[in-house]
């Protein structure tokens, strides 16, 4: 080899490691294919919904929930229909969701070196986007640290909890539905959504849209920086409470049952006496699943309508067509499916959520089943916005999906529940293994969307079965999954 050729292959060594130690922003989707025509970097609206299932918006018919603000939104641009939580490393699902979505990490690499919390060398979302020059604002649900809140946003709108106590002045608690208890979702009396704001009865929905709204008019008359607002509803998370008006909209005796409904789950997951599943009796009961699905409709139309208050204040503000608007939701919730109340398993009506973005370069009206995870939000939008992807942010961006150029991102999604459940799932398959239970449930998610028929035990899925379970052990890896893959199915019996 002569001294020019040694050198010129020198050179390109060199030259490939430099181009694979750039910033992760590709610099094929950048600020300006997501701006209007003048601006150098889009404003960012996320609305983040609690506990609201994929399945729960009306343009999808499948279920009788009416949420006509949050179609109007998805008409405008696209609407993800494979979005997926992890899972949670919590029986509180929301606050490993909410650290994943903060950080941008893995399930298992977001939390604080005691296994709870937030990583403290974690970059986190909000702050990132301040030191690029955003305007940040927050208002609504925050369920983790004081300190990373502080970080995260410059200006705060009205704080919740990660949860909203129900409980008359006498003491009565809430418990749905129970023949000995006189509670109503419309009564304020029992506290909960029903907010005591300066002498007047206010539901938290309510009050969470008029921060937004007076923040979006603060900007409009003295902003100059783009802005990143975090509106984060408690709603639909229970208590489930609404005004009548909303309530009257689903007369309990006109809702349809979900396809899997059934009385009692098969076999336990986090045990039948977590929180969430106390919330009415056992068996279930078509007239007690019915009273919970009027409640979760009617408090997710109640929240559509804030939604809708705060799209029509962007628009009046003038900023919304240099504005990228997210809806999306922490994690799901069962309602009566598979004989379970709450989020805590691994299947779709817990894990899948709806996932709409609308804004300027975006097309409109288009539908996108590609698979991701909700917690790519961070990434997506620093891509969105030209700012460089922070190296400790692990979940890639979909801004490749968003504008068309990637068709996908993954061919199949790892969760995980405690050390109980394990999952993966692909366009059409689904597998979950519950080793302490002994149980293996496969799923043609495709064919059986309701996840209603596991074919684990039947001889002509073996291969698959084999190959799920090859799939489901790389991603554990990949994951930094705290189970040996013996723990997982050294118990599992099909």
């Amino acid at each position: 080899m002569s001294l020019g050729t040694s050198l010129l292959s020198r050179l390109c060594v060199v030259l490939s490691l430099a181009l694979w130690f750039l910033p992760a922003a590709n610099p094929l989707v950048g600020a300006s294919s997501f701006t209007a025509p003048g601006q150098s970097r889009p404003n960012f609206l996320l609305l983040l919904s609690d506990d609201q299932t994929h399945r729960a918006l009306s343009l999808l018919g499948e279920l009788e929930v009416k949420t006509p603000n949050l179609d109007r939104l998805a008409r405008r641009g696209t609407l993800f229909t494979h979005c997926f939580n992890p899972g949670g490393w919590s029986g509180a699902v929301c606050i490993p969701s909410r650290t994943m979505l903060l950080t941008g990490r893995h399930i298992w690499e977001c939390r604080g070196t005691n296994g709870q919390g937030v990583a403290p060398d974690a970059a986190l979302w909000g702050e990132t986007l301040g030191q690029a020059g955003y305007d940040t604002f927050m208002a609504g649900k925050w369920h983790l640290p004081e300190w990373a809140l502080q970080r995260s946003f410059k200006t705060l709108g009205p704080l919740t909890g990660g949860f909203l106590p129900s409980t008359k002045e006498d003491g009565e608690a809430y418990h749905r539905p129970a023949g000995d208890n006189g509670w109503m979702p419309d009564d304020p009396r029992w506290k909960g959504h029903w907010l005591n704001v300066e002498g007047k009865v206010v539901h938290s929905s309510a009050r969470i849209a008029d921060a937004a709204i007076d923040y979006l008019k603060a900007h409009a008359a003295r902003g100059t920086n783009p802005f990143f607002m975090y509106v984060a509803f408690n709603a639909p998370h229970d208590p489930r409470q609404a005004p009548r008006e909303f309530l009257d909209l689903y007369p309990p005796a006109k809702l349809r049952l979900p396809p899997n409904f059934l009385p009692k789950h098969p076999f336990p997951i986090d045990g039948y006496n977590g929180r969430d599943e106390i919330l009415a009796p056992y068996p279930r009961t078509p007239g007690i699943i019915r009273t919970h699905l009027q409640e979760y409709y009617a408090i997710i139309t109640h929240m559509d309508a804030q939604v809708g208050r705060i799209l029509d204040a962007l628009e009046t503000s003038g900023q919304a067509s240099n504005t990228i608007v997210f809806f999306t939701s922490d994690q799901g919730l069962a309602v009566g499916q598979h004989g379970l109340l709450g989020k805590q398993s691994l299947y779709d009506h817990s894990l899948r959520v709806p996932f709409i973005v609308a804004g300027p370069g975006i097309s409109p009206g288009q539908r996108n089943d590609a698979l991701f995870h909700l917690q790519s939000l961070f990434a997506t939008s620093c891509q969105m916005a030209g700012v460089p992807i922070p190296a400790s942010v692990q979940f890639p961006s979909i801004a490749p999906l968003i504008t068309g150029r990637s068709a996908s991102l993954h061919d199949a999604l790892y969760g995980a529940f405690l050390n109980l459940q394990r999952s993966v799932r692909t366009a059409e398959w689904k597998l979950i293994r519950t080793p302490k239970e002994g149980r293996t449930q496969l799923f043609h998610v495709k064919r059986d969307p309701w996840e209603m028929r596991n074919l684990a035990a039947d001889p002509r899925y073996a291969a698959r079965l084999a190959e799920m379970d090859r799939r489901l052990r790389s991603l554990m890896l990949e994951m930094r999954d705290p189970m040996t893959w013996a723990e997982v199915v050294g118990q599992s019996a099909q």
